[in-house]
């Protein structure tokens, strides 16, 4: 596994093959058609130099995840699938150090600030990713969930937002997947023989868990790819579909025999690909400190939902005063399928936009965020809230969305969420997966001329999340009080993430013990519970403690801006600067605001 790029945005990140270590390979949304063009700021003249740069990292590694440059619109991948060869990891290490080493020349030689910012990102970039690369490749067994990558690969040319033109190249994609093109081998071949050519008892294998849940969702994503292919009439491909199905039931046939039996069901990770995974994500302090800094959080938020309860209760008529059973009372009645994107769309997301807008929070675009309900396999693949970004390159007025699933089928019985479709539980959702959250945020970088290296390769979850989970709370004084206690329910989900994920990869607490956590003190349903424990156990370890302490560090650089300018301190400019930067990390975004902000705002005459 290496870690190139991480480029989703998500409730949940997944791994759908060994080379993206703790990334996903989150596709377009399949929902309404571009609509009018973003007005675009011009960039910066550095940017070009700085996006020039980027290219030889990006040459460098695209034909080993050309899906993923292929979704961010960078011309020359839609054609083209994953490189599961032999020898890939270290043929990914050796591309990534040449460029590397031709990037560090051009450092030398550079002298405008940015741009040698910008450098140092995609230098450490680099060596992040021969580092993940070498670790995966000394401890790990790799193993694919082979269907839901060709899912994720083929919805990611398959979409209402993608032009007809590239839509067309989604056949020869598949026709690579199944080796149908010259000189081409199936996927599926390609990741048996990697697993069987790493016959060492000595690597860690797959959980069966994973393994598991791959065999059975299979039909799932089976049924979602000849969907795709049959709404947006690609014509030629029935061949090759056929020849997808019988090579990957082959696949689940062979994982059940060969690969479950010894896979593992103890999920505490070795030390060394633990701290990999948290340093993957930007989490950059000890796991125990982490632990200690969210219970603390935990139990403070605890105590405020307590406080708020009785009042909220009071408001609505409800019996309970606690604030489990208040929250229980406030799930009923649920929402309707039919009924919770329209209250979504007409009721919840131009309602913050008036709030963001009233109360001075961030600029907004002059137009309506787009969302959407997942499909049967787009929850089997990401059972969780999550926002799809919208092509970073040559974006033509395509808008990221947010896509709601309506339930876990990896939950079996217990798979039907309660978490999302009702009224209450809206709020502050919307808030961190649109505005002013993560659809804010990467609108921002399309519309603002961010550089590439600081929207593909500084991005980390912790800057992404901390963003997420920082919007949500500056939305919260102002939402609905039943709404201010379930964003107090999801603040205090991130906290029980921050102490859980660690606690278990550490062996300091178990599943059963976690599950009980999730859905006894945090008030979560059994499939969203499900889904949290297979995500800190099986799908990315690591990252769920990414929202608190994202947030952490921008709350507590927000702390010392206010204390710096006092009365010229202007909370919409602030966080306008916030989002001009990018996805830098939080050290270099603290330094951009201490060094470029801070003495702007100083330097302004007083009104």
């Amino acid at each position: 596994m290496t870690k190139p790029l991480v480029l989703a945005v998500a409730v949940a990140l997944l791994a759908p093959l060994p080379v993206l270590a703790s990334t996903s390979l989150l596709m377009p949304a399949t929902a309404t058609a571009p609509a009018k063009a973003p007005s675009a700021k011009a960039a910066p003249a550095w940017v070009a130099r700085s996006n020039d740069y980027t290219a030889i990292l990006l040459k460098a590694q695209g034909d080993f995840f050309p899906e993923q440059l292929s979704f961010f619109g960078i011309p020359g991948y839609d054609d083209k699938t994953f490189d599961f060869g032999p020898d890939n990891a270290k043929r990914f290490r050796e591309a990534t150090a040449k460029a590397r080493a031709e990037l560090s020349t051009k450092l030398q030689l550079e002298r405008d600030p940015n741009v040698r910012q910008d450098l140092d990102i995609l230098i450490k970039a680099a060596d992040d990713a021969i580092e993940a690369s070498e670790v995966n490749e000394r401890l790990t067994r790799p193993w694919a969930d082979v269907g839901q990558s060709v899912f994720q690969g083929m919805q990611g040319l398959l979409s209402d937002q993608t032009p007809p033109a590239r839509r067309a190249m989604a056949l020869k994609r598949l026709q690579r997947y199944v080796g149908q093109v010259a000189g081409s081998t199936p996927l599926a071949t390609q990741a048996r023989q990697r697993y069987d050519e790493r016959n060492d008892p000595g690597l860690l294998q797959p959980t069966q868990l994973s393994v598991q849940q791959s065999i059975d969702n299979l039909p799932t994503y089976l049924k979602g790819i000849r969907a795709l292919f049959a709404k947006y009439k690609i014509e030629g491909a029935d061949a090759a579909l056929d020849a997808l199905d019988k090579q990957l039931t082959d696949y689940a046939t062979w994982s059940k025999t060969s690969v479950l039996p010894t896979a593992r069901t103890t999920y505490q990770l070795p030390d060394e690909l633990y701290a990999l995974s948290l340093k993957n994500v930007g989490i950059d302090i000890d796991p125990r400190v982490l632990i200690e800094r969210a219970q603390l959080e935990f139990m403070e938020t605890r105590n405020a939902m307590q406080q708020l309860a009785p009042l909220v209760a009071k408001q609505k008529g409800i019996a309970a005063t606690d604030y489990i059973g208040v929250i229980k009372a406030l799930k009923q009645p649920q929402l309707a399928n039919d009924q919770i994107e329209p209250f979504y769309r007409t009721t919840v997301m131009p309602e913050l936009d008036r709030l963001i807008a009233r109360h001075a929070v961030v600029s907004l675009p002059q137009r309506p965020m787009q969302m959407r309900l997942g499909s049967e396999a787009e929850s089997a693949a990401q059972p969780a809230p999550h926002f799809l970004p919208a092509p970073l390159v040559g974006n033509t007025g395509q808008q990221g969305t947010f896509v709601l699933p309506l339930g876990n089928p990896n939950a079996g019985a217990d798979g039907a969420y309660d978490d999302f479709n009702y009224p209450a539980g809206a709020w502050t959702l919307t808030a961190h997966e649109g505005r002013p959250g993560h659809e804010l945020q990467f609108t921002a970088m399309v519309e603002r001329g961010v550089s590439l290296a600081r929207t593909l390769y500084a991005f980390n979850s912790v800057n992404v999340e901390g963003w997420a989970l920082y919007a949500e709370a500056e939305m919260v004084p102002y939402e609905p009080l039943e709404g201010q206690l379930i964003a107090l329910q999801f603040r205090l989900l991130r906290a029980a993430r921050a102490m859980l994920d660690p606690m278990l990869n550490l062996g300091l607490t178990d599943r059963d013990t976690a599950f009980k956590v999730l859905t006894e003190q945090v008030g979560f349903s059994k499939a969203m519970a499900r889904q949290e424990v297979d995500r800190y156990t099986v799908r990315a370890p690591g990252q769920a403690g990414s929202y608190f302490y994202g947030y952490a560090r921008i709350m507590q650089l927000r702390a010392e801006t206010e204390v710096a300018l006092g009365d010229r301190f202007d909370r919409k400019a602030f966080n306008d600067f916030l989002l001009d930067q990018g996805l830098l990390p939080p050290d270099q975004l603290a330094k951009a605001v201490r060094e470029v902000f801070v003495p702007a705002q100083k330097a302004k005459p007083r009104g």
